[in-house]
């Protein structure tokens, strides 16, 4: 085989020398003949990234020559738009139609449209359009059911076809045995939706699958496309197949990812495996660790979970806010002659810091030796603060934006009727919005009272002073609450929201004046 190399980063320069576009990651394989290119941007950003790609990939690859284990009908098989943050479905509906036009003008190629983009039911599915590969499309483009989106009804014998859609985020997921491509074959008729025809279903919804053998690794591959991954989770198909291969007496030596994957599809795996083993694990880093040993996602390769999760790669490329931020620069920004960040942001600092304590009580009580009596009392309580600790600390943003919004409807221009009409609405929007995030802060310190005044009992007596600390600084964030929802429930016109609102604010408050008193009396008794 040649050298295809310099192919393939001639492609991954066309697409990171694209205005906007953020190249994460290229994902080449030997056997199958195919790379896989994730890149993230606007969607003007990433249409024009793929035109680049195609471009480039027009001039350097030639389909009659090509040959490999992957199915594929052209030299860009297929351009899936996918929705990760800040765009919806539809948004990813319209780039894959603005591709497949100027694709199609540009190199006067057949392109097909598949997905929630698909413009027939026949066309939904990636493995039906692909029906038959690059080779059958000479006749295929010769009949009325199979003519293109867009572009010609031509073969290019040098380009074939492409195809282009939008869908949710799939997981190309492959399970290694030692095998035959054969039994990997037939384990995979039996786990996917299609089975073996209509009369003979497979177990799986949402999964594809076809056996294979990875010649540069010497051995079978189950390879899967998970669909959808929170009906069928990532756990659910390694563990099909490993039953399936027990049956066969053939060993299950891990699994692979190809391309990136979603931190939640890895968490869910987690959580599945930390229920059925009973495992104490709460921190992501853990839990990622947990699922990379358990699914063997390391077995053919380093699985970096920096270069391989999709928020992890995404996160890397944008500002964070706030929670970025270092606390000399968190500080220093309060300080600073601007309204934002304020009272509202440093009240969910504060509360993250006091549920950030409640878990520290609890970590130097669970696992030591005079404490194990406590160890399944701490494993209870522990992860309340734990989850809330992350949920606090993001809610410094959000007081952040929503006061921000506010500040953008007093920007509004009110020249006339229709535009102070508008402005008034967006003002009233904006002040719900300001009221919103502290009242839900509140809420939110609202469940740690129960888990804080049975640690305070329980908790390592050395930690008592930071139990205590826990209590006033929870209560402090509530006061803040307090506060930031009051000041802004008075402009608005909604009297019943506004009675509503105080009402609950104020109750919030009252629990939690009681429950910190509460938690500093029984602290005060232990000795």
């Amino acid at each position: 085989m040649p050298n295809l190399l310099p192919v393939i980063d001639a492609i991954s320069a066309a697409i990171s020398g694209s205005s906007g576009c953020s190249l994460l990651d290229v994902d080449p394989g030997a056997s199958t003949n195919r790379t896989v290119y994730t890149f993230v941007g606007s969607p003007e950003a990433v249409v024009e990234g793929a035109l680049n790609a195609a471009r480039q990939a027009f001039s350097l690859i030639d389909m009659s020559k090509h040959s490999g284990e992957h199915p594929r009908t052209g030299a860009l098989d297929v351009c899936p738009f996918i929705p990760v943050q800040n765009v919806s479905m539809d948004d990813c509906v319209n780039c894959a139609n603005v591709f497949g036009r100027k694709l199609a003008e540009m190199l006067h190629v057949p392109v097909y449209l598949y997905g929630e983009a698909a413009r027939k039911e026949t066309r939904r599915s990636l493995p039906s359009v692909r029906a038959g590969e690059y080779e059958a499309l000479p006749e295929k483009l010769k009949r009325d059911d199979w003519s293109p989106d867009f572009g010609p009804a031509v073969f290019v014998p040098s380009w074939g076809a492409t195809v282009t859609g939008a869908r949710k985020f799939l997981i190309a997921y492959n399970v290694n045995l030692i095998g035959t491509k054969e039994q990997a074959h037939r384990i995979a008729l039996d786990i996917r939706e299609q089975g073996r025809g209509k009369d003979q279903p497979g177990l799986l919804q949402k999964v594809q699958g076809m056996g294979w053998y990875l010649e540069e690794a010497n051995m079978a591959q189950v390879s899967t496309n998970i669909l959808d991954y929170e009906l069928t989770p990532l756990h659910t198909v390694y563990e099909e197949i490993r039953r399936d291969a027990e049956d066969l007496k053939l060993p299950v030596v891990g699994s692979q990812i190809v391309g990136l994957i979603p931190l939640k599809a890895l968490l869910d795996s987690a959580d599945f495996f930390i229920r059925r083993d009973q495992l104490f694990i709460m921190e992501e880093e853990h839990k990622v660790r947990l699922v990379i040993s358990k699914l063997g996602l390391d077995s053919l390769g380093t699985f970096n979970p920096k270069e391989r999760i999709i928020e992890y790669m995404v996160r890397s490329q944008e500002d964070h806010g706030l929670a970025s931020l270092s606390l000399q620069q968190f500080v220093q920004g309060v300080g600073a002659r601007t309204a934002a960040p304020g009272g509202g942001s440093v009240s969910a600092v504060v509360a993250a810091l006091g549920a950030a304590l409640g878990a520290m009580v609890g970590q130097m009580t669970y696992g030591k030796r005079q404490f194990e009596n406590l160890d399944g009392v701490m494993r209870r309580l522990i992860p309340p603060f734990h989850r809330a600790t992350n949920e606090l600390l993001l809610m410094a943003d959000a007081d952040s934006s929503a006061f921000n919004s506010y500040m953008a409807a007093l920007k509004m221009p009110k020249n006339t009727a229709d535009e102070i009409k508008r402005r008034q609405a967006a003002m009233q929007e904006g002040l719900r919005r300001a009221v919103g995030v502290p009242l839900a802060l509140a809420e939110r310190i609202s469940v740690l009272w129960l888990p804080l005044k049975e640690m305070v009992v329980h908790g390592n007596i050395a930690c008592k002073s930071d139990a205590q600390v826990a209590a006033k600084a929870l209560e402090t964030a509530v006061f803040g609450a307090f506060y930031n929802v009051t000041i802004n429930l008075k402009d608005i016109t909604d009297e019943d929201f506004k009675m509503a609102t105080q009402a609950r604010i104020s109750a919030l408050l009252q629990e939690a004046k009681d429950s910190a008193a509460t938690i500093l009396l029984a602290a005060e008794h232990r000795t």
